[in-house]
Protein backbone atom coordinates (compact mmCIF):
# COMPACT_ATOMS: atom_id res chain seq x y z
CA UNK A 1 0.00 0.00 0.00
CA UNK A 2 1.46 3.36 -1.02
CA UNK A 3 0.95 6.66 0.67
CA UNK A 4 0.97 10.07 -0.96
CA UNK A 5 2.90 12.85 0.69
CA UNK A 6 0.60 15.53 2.09
CA UNK A 7 1.44 19.15 1.39
CA UNK A 8 0.22 22.00 3.55
CA UNK A 9 -0.63 25.08 1.52
CA UNK A 10 -0.39 28.52 3.09
CA UNK A 11 -1.72 31.90 2.06
CA UNK A 12 0.65 34.78 1.39
CA UNK A 13 -0.71 36.57 4.46
CA UNK A 14 -0.15 33.56 6.70
CA UNK A 15 3.41 33.17 5.41
CA UNK A 16 4.32 36.83 5.92
CA UNK A 17 2.82 36.87 9.41
CA UNK A 18 4.70 33.74 10.42
CA UNK A 19 7.94 34.98 8.87
CA UNK A 20 7.77 38.27 10.75
CA UNK A 21 8.09 36.49 14.10
CA UNK A 22 10.13 33.45 13.10
CA UNK A 23 13.70 32.92 14.31
CA UNK A 24 14.50 31.12 11.06
CA UNK A 25 13.91 32.05 7.43
CA UNK A 26 11.76 30.23 4.89
CA UNK A 27 10.93 30.83 1.26
CA UNK A 28 7.42 30.71 -0.19
CA UNK A 29 6.71 28.93 -3.47
CA UNK A 30 3.11 28.97 -4.74
CA UNK A 31 1.65 28.19 -1.32
CA UNK A 32 4.40 25.88 -0.11
CA UNK A 33 6.98 26.89 2.48
CA UNK A 34 10.62 25.77 2.15
CA UNK A 35 12.93 26.19 5.13
CA UNK A 36 16.36 27.65 4.45
CA UNK A 37 19.55 26.08 5.75
CA UNK A 38 22.69 27.80 6.98
CA UNK A 39 25.55 28.62 4.63
CA UNK A 40 29.25 27.85 4.87
CA UNK A 41 31.89 30.42 5.75
CA UNK A 42 33.09 30.42 2.16
CA UNK A 43 29.58 31.10 0.86
CA UNK A 44 29.13 33.96 3.31
CA UNK A 45 32.54 35.45 2.47
CA UNK A 46 31.55 35.76 -1.19
CA UNK A 47 28.11 37.09 -0.29
CA UNK A 48 29.42 39.75 2.10
CA UNK A 49 32.12 40.80 -0.37
CA UNK A 50 29.48 41.38 -3.06
CA UNK A 51 27.31 43.37 -0.69
CA UNK A 52 30.28 45.52 0.34
CA UNK A 53 31.28 46.25 -3.24
CA UNK A 54 27.75 47.26 -4.18
CA UNK A 55 27.34 49.41 -1.06
CA UNK A 56 30.58 51.32 -1.70
CA UNK A 57 29.74 51.99 -5.35
CA UNK A 58 26.08 52.89 -4.79
CA UNK A 59 26.53 55.02 -1.67
CA UNK A 60 24.42 58.16 -2.03
CA UNK A 61 22.73 56.93 -5.22
CA UNK A 62 19.05 56.26 -5.92
CA UNK A 63 19.69 52.55 -6.41
CA UNK A 64 20.38 50.72 -3.17
CA UNK A 65 21.85 47.30 -2.35
CA UNK A 66 20.08 44.88 -0.04
CA UNK A 67 21.45 41.85 1.79
CA UNK A 68 20.06 38.35 2.23
CA UNK A 69 17.52 39.48 4.85
CA UNK A 70 15.39 41.16 2.18
CA UNK A 71 12.88 39.03 0.34
CA UNK A 72 12.07 39.40 -3.35
CA UNK A 73 8.42 38.90 -4.25
CA UNK A 74 7.77 37.34 -7.65
CA UNK A 75 4.22 37.38 -8.99
CA UNK A 76 3.42 35.27 -12.06
CA UNK A 77 -0.26 35.49 -12.86
CA UNK A 78 -2.12 34.33 -9.75
CA UNK A 79 0.96 32.60 -8.31
CA UNK A 80 3.35 34.21 -5.84
CA UNK A 81 6.84 33.37 -4.59
CA UNK A 82 9.08 34.96 -2.00
CA UNK A 83 12.83 34.32 -2.21
CA UNK A 84 15.79 35.47 -0.13
CA UNK A 85 18.64 36.14 -2.62
CA UNK A 86 22.16 36.60 -1.28
CA UNK A 87 22.15 40.19 -2.54
CA UNK A 88 20.02 42.48 -4.68
CA UNK A 89 19.89 46.03 -5.98
CA UNK A 90 16.68 48.04 -6.08
CA UNK A 91 16.18 51.43 -7.74
CA UNK A 92 12.44 51.76 -7.14
CA UNK A 93 11.80 50.45 -3.67
CA UNK A 94 8.72 49.30 -1.76
CA UNK A 95 7.46 51.06 1.34
CA UNK A 96 10.01 51.13 4.20
CA UNK A 97 7.64 49.17 6.44
CA UNK A 98 7.44 46.22 4.06
CA UNK A 99 9.76 43.22 4.35
CA UNK A 100 10.15 42.54 0.64
CA UNK A 101 10.95 44.21 -2.65
CA UNK A 102 9.06 43.88 -5.94
CA UNK A 103 11.31 45.60 -8.48
CA UNK A 104 14.94 44.51 -8.20
CA UNK A 105 17.26 45.45 -11.05
CA UNK A 106 20.01 43.05 -9.95
CA UNK A 107 19.63 39.73 -8.12
CA UNK A 108 22.65 37.74 -6.95
CA UNK A 109 22.96 34.19 -5.64
CA UNK A 110 26.05 32.32 -4.44
CA UNK A 111 25.81 28.71 -5.57
CA UNK A 112 26.01 25.84 -3.09
CA UNK A 113 25.71 22.09 -3.78
CA UNK A 114 22.44 21.99 -1.84
CA UNK A 115 20.84 24.93 -3.67
CA UNK A 116 22.43 25.18 -7.12
CA UNK A 117 19.74 23.17 -8.91
CA UNK A 118 17.06 25.48 -7.50
CA UNK A 119 19.11 28.61 -8.22
CA UNK A 120 19.77 27.56 -11.82
CA UNK A 121 16.26 26.37 -12.58
CA UNK A 122 13.32 27.37 -10.38
CA UNK A 123 14.71 30.67 -9.14
CA UNK A 124 16.19 31.63 -12.49
CA UNK A 125 12.83 31.21 -14.20
CA UNK A 126 11.13 33.24 -11.48
CA UNK A 127 13.68 36.07 -11.34
CA UNK A 128 13.85 36.44 -15.13
CA UNK A 129 10.09 37.01 -15.19
CA UNK A 130 10.49 40.25 -13.19
CA UNK A 131 10.04 43.20 -15.55
CA UNK A 132 12.53 45.44 -13.75
CA UNK A 133 15.35 42.88 -13.65
CA UNK A 134 18.46 43.76 -15.67
CA UNK A 135 20.76 40.94 -14.55
CA UNK A 136 20.72 37.73 -12.54
CA UNK A 137 24.22 36.83 -11.34
CA UNK A 138 25.33 33.49 -9.89
CA UNK A 139 28.75 33.09 -8.29
CA UNK A 140 30.43 29.72 -7.86
CA UNK A 141 32.17 28.91 -4.59
CA UNK A 142 34.84 26.43 -5.68
CA UNK A 143 36.41 28.68 -8.33
CA UNK A 144 36.28 32.33 -9.43
CA UNK A 145 33.46 32.02 -11.93
CA UNK A 146 30.21 33.90 -12.45
CA UNK A 147 27.20 33.18 -14.63
CA UNK A 148 25.37 36.32 -15.70
CA UNK A 149 21.91 36.32 -17.24
CA UNK A 150 21.72 39.82 -18.74
CA UNK A 151 18.66 41.48 -20.24
CA UNK A 152 19.09 42.54 -23.86
CA UNK A 153 16.65 43.79 -26.54
CA UNK A 154 16.23 40.14 -27.65
CA UNK A 155 15.77 38.69 -24.18
CA UNK A 156 18.13 37.44 -21.50
CA UNK A 157 21.51 36.24 -22.72
CA UNK A 158 23.98 34.12 -20.76
CA UNK A 159 27.54 35.32 -20.04
CA UNK A 160 30.41 33.50 -18.34
CA UNK A 161 33.08 35.41 -16.42
CA UNK A 162 35.98 33.30 -15.19
CA UNK A 163 39.21 34.14 -13.38
CA UNK A 164 40.03 36.75 -10.79
CA UNK A 165 41.05 39.20 -13.51
CA UNK A 166 37.48 39.25 -14.86
CA UNK A 167 35.07 42.11 -14.25
CA UNK A 168 31.28 42.23 -14.57
CA UNK A 169 30.09 45.61 -15.81
CA UNK A 170 26.65 46.67 -14.60
CA UNK A 171 26.22 49.84 -16.62
CA UNK A 172 22.53 50.25 -15.77
CA UNK A 173 23.45 51.01 -12.14
CA UNK A 174 26.99 52.32 -12.70
CA UNK A 175 28.74 49.45 -10.92
CA UNK A 176 31.54 46.98 -11.66
CA UNK A 177 32.04 43.68 -9.87
CA UNK A 178 35.69 42.66 -9.94
CA UNK A 179 36.00 38.90 -9.35
CA UNK A 180 39.25 39.59 -7.52
CA UNK A 181 37.27 41.64 -4.99
CA UNK A 182 34.28 39.29 -4.98
CA UNK A 183 36.54 36.36 -4.01
CA UNK A 184 38.81 38.31 -1.66
CA UNK A 185 39.65 36.09 1.30
CA UNK A 186 38.48 32.90 -0.41
CA UNK A 187 41.04 30.10 -0.55
CA UNK A 188 40.65 27.74 -3.50
CA UNK A 189 43.14 25.11 -2.27
CA UNK A 190 41.75 21.61 -1.48
CA UNK A 191 42.17 22.25 2.24
CA UNK A 192 39.64 25.09 2.06
CA UNK A 193 36.84 22.99 0.59
CA UNK A 194 33.94 22.97 3.02
CA UNK A 195 31.38 21.12 0.93
CA UNK A 196 31.52 17.94 -1.12
CA UNK A 197 32.79 19.05 -4.53
CA UNK A 198 31.50 15.94 -6.31
CA UNK A 199 28.10 17.63 -6.19
CA UNK A 200 29.52 20.43 -8.35
CA UNK A 201 31.07 17.95 -10.76
CA UNK A 202 27.78 16.13 -11.35
CA UNK A 203 25.79 19.34 -11.93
Amino acid sequence: MSTAKKFDFHSVEAYLNAESSSLTRSEYIHGLIRAMTGATNRHNTVSVNVQGILWSQLKGQICRPYNSDTKIRVRQGEETCFYYPDASVVCEGNRPTETFQDKPVIVIEVLSPSTRAIDLDEKMAAYLSIESLQAYILFEQDKPLAIVMRRTPVGFLREMHEGQASTIDLLKIGCRLSLEEVYSGVDFTPASVQEHEATYERS
